[in-house]
């Protein structure tokens, strides 16, 4: 099995943070969202992966300090780490191609921007699998037609007239994703576009037109990072989640505390110093952060930041930031949001 990672977008509506950072190697929880991600799936499919190929956009923005996380999070799940470069953001099916050395065998294609909890028994008999999510309102989402055998037989964007309430949530199983590849390839040689772009669906469509079975495989939870909002709601249920499956550390054992007080859940990481701080519930802590007369709720904290007198909700902050809420000089660099 190999699992196959497009994530060479710049992530623009999580400015400012993903200016530094590509937004896949943004922490939630205490973990980059693709760590999570990736983890999680191979949690799922429950057999040994034998490759990872992570499609990454242009070096000056994902450099060595990237590759080298990415190889180490394969290496960690016992599998090898191929890196490819989509150097034009010519849409989702483009990306896929990117690495069409890596595109034979059975294979899991995950767009590194959402995070899931599931459990499900992953249908090996499909020619593919459409990982969805049962939604309140598809009219805002790309979903699944299903035919009498549940099979799905039409993907249809944004409907204006009920379809399913089954959201497309961007992870597709393929049993032989070369049978991908070569409707992808197809795509590319006609120049098959929508919105400008090559998309993944127009491949999928190839397939299901040659006869192809394609299954949906629900998961229970779908959580986005797209923006500000959504990521920091992540957090949060995240933060829920791991606290309920009680596997992970939350509180690095080098936290340092004075008269200060942790309500749960929450990730505080390594060399943490809190003083005179109420800090949780819902809020993420990096490493080496020092927390003053604050306190935070509902947050997303990256790593050696500094926060004096401040009273924090629904806050996201990036790294090396030193905020003191008795300012009297400020300093916002582009895409700064102070509310």
């Amino acid at each position: 099995m190999k699992i196959i990672v497009p994530m060479a977008g710049r992530g623009s509506r999580l400015r400012p943070h993903s200016l530094t950072v590509p937004k896949p190697l943004i922490p939630v929880a205490g973990k980059p969202i693709v760590h999570r991600l990736v983890a999680d799936i191979v949690e799922l499919l429950n057999e040994p992966i034998e490759e990872i190929a992570f499609i990454l956009g242009d070096p000056a923005w994902f450099g060595e300090d990237v590759t080298n996380t990415l190889k180490e999070l394969a290496f960690d799940l016992g599998a090898k780490a191929s890196i490819y470069r989509q150097l034009n953001p010519l849409g989702t099916g483009h990306a896929i191609m990117c690495a069409e050395d890596s595109l034979s065998g059975p294979a899991v294609i995950a767009y590194a921007d959402t995070l899931i909890r599931a459990d499900f028994d992953l249908d090996t008999s499909a020619d593919s699998v459409i990982w969805v999510k049962q939604v309140d309102k598809p009219e805002a989402f790309g979903v699944v037609k299903l035919n009498s055998k549940q099979e799905i037989v039409e993907l249809v964007e944004k409907p204006k007239e009920f379809v399913s309430d089954l959201a497309v949530i961007g992870i597709y199983y393929f049993k032989e994703v070369g049978d991908l590849k070569q409707q992808l390839q197809h795509v590319l040689d006609n120049n098959i576009v929508n919105g400008g772009e090559y998309q993944i669906n127009d491949g999928i469509k190839g397939m299901m037109a040659n006869g192809k079975v394609f299954k949906t495989g629900q998961v229970d939870e779908w959580m986005d990072c797209g923006n500000k909002a959504v990521t920091v709601e992540t957090n949060t249920r995240m933060l829920g989640f791991l606290e309920s499956d009680g596997e992970e550390q939350m509180i690095a054992t080098s936290v340092k505390t004075n008269n200060s007080k942790v309500i749960q859940p929450c990730f505080i990481g390594e060399n943490v110093v809190l003083n005179n701080a109420t800090i949780g519930p819902n809020v993420s802590i990096g490493d080496k952060c020092v927390i003053e007369n604050s306190t935070i709720k509902n947050s997303l904290i990256q790593t050696n930041t500094t926060i004096k007198n401040a009273y924090l909700e629904d806050a996201m902050i990036g790294n090396y930031v030193f905020y003191d809420g008795n300012f009297k000089a400020v300093i916002l660099g582009n895409y700064s949001v102070l509310e």
